[in-house]
């Protein structure tokens, strides 16, 4: 797969591509498959909302897709690159967001973003711009020459956001961004998200807040015991269930259990 896949002239190119995918893990006492059968594309501008309670095989997903962990089946692919087997060039195109991803405290603002930049072969003059540009987009330009360790925990935040953006990558994994954070650091993952979307970055997003899924995502899939069982707009995911909410949606879920219904495409429609 040379090139990202475009179904049509009036629909942005598919980045993220992940078809049939599984992982059964050897345990005592037996195997688990924790990803069963999963397929979901993603598009350029596009939010996909990745949602399932603890232990659906989101984390093992994330992993398969980053190139950190090899599918037992299927493949995944990222801007053209097969994960299995080009996890340099994925590991490239990925920008990866975690409140658990901590900082350099020895190091200023500036200092750590230009090493990342060199980690991915950035050219210093173009990493130069892209500091500035970014510190411009996320209020940085007067915390460049502070040191991590005294920042707040929102301008922490912040501060991991243009980590992420430095290499300019065209895939942004985005791990429960904010874990922990207070009305204002949720407001400035919020911005940095339609930031994204304007750029045409492909975004996947795990969160248990549901409420922050449903303003933020374009689409979404839940994930059920390692299988995807429900995909679409929230609009659609309204029609199929009869749910108003994610919420409800979940509590249906994890209640009843799937019954599923699947469509060519190979993604679940009904629970």
């Amino acid at each position: 797969m040379q090139n990202a896949v475009q179904s049509s002239e009036s629909e942005a190119p598919v980045i993220v591509r992940v078809e049939n995918l599984s992982r059964r893990f050897t345990v005592p006492g037996g195997d688990v498959l924790a990803v069963d059968d999963v397929s979901f594309s993603v598009r350029a501008g596009e939010v996909y909302g990745l949602l399932g309670p603890n232990g659906a095989g989101k984390t093992t997903t994330l992993r398969i897709i980053q190139g950190l962990l090899r599918p037992s089946s299927g493949h995944t692919f990222l801007a053209g690159h097969r994960s299995s087997d080009s996890p340099e060039q994925v590991k490239q195109a990925i920008g990866y967001i975690s409140t658990t991803a901590g900082l350099y405290q020895h190091l200023s603002v500036r200092e750590m973003l230009l090493f990342f930049a060199d980690l991915y072969n950035v050219p210093p003059s173009i990493a130069n711009r892209e500091l500035i540009r970014l510190a411009g987009l996320l209020g940085l330009m007067d915390l460049l020459d502070r040191r991590c360790a005294t920042l707040s925990t929102g301008q922490k935040q912040r501060v991991s956001l243009a980590r992420a953006l430095i290499h300019r990558p065209p895939v942004l994994l985005l791990d429960e961004p904010t874990l922990g954070l207070d009305i204002i650091g949720s407001q400035i993952v919020a911005e940095f998200v339609q930031l994204l979307r304007s750029e045409g970055k492909a975004v996947i997003l795990t969160t248990h807040r549901l409420d922050e899924a449903e303003r933020l995502c374009d689409r979404f899939g839940l994930l059920h015991r390692g299988r995807l069982v429900l995909s679409g707009t929230l609009a659609e995911l309204r029609a199929i269930t009869d749910c108003a909410t994610l919420v409800e949606m979940f509590v249906r879920l994890v209640q009843r259990g799937p019954i599923l219904a699947r469509t060519s495409a190979g993604e679940g429609i009904g629970i």
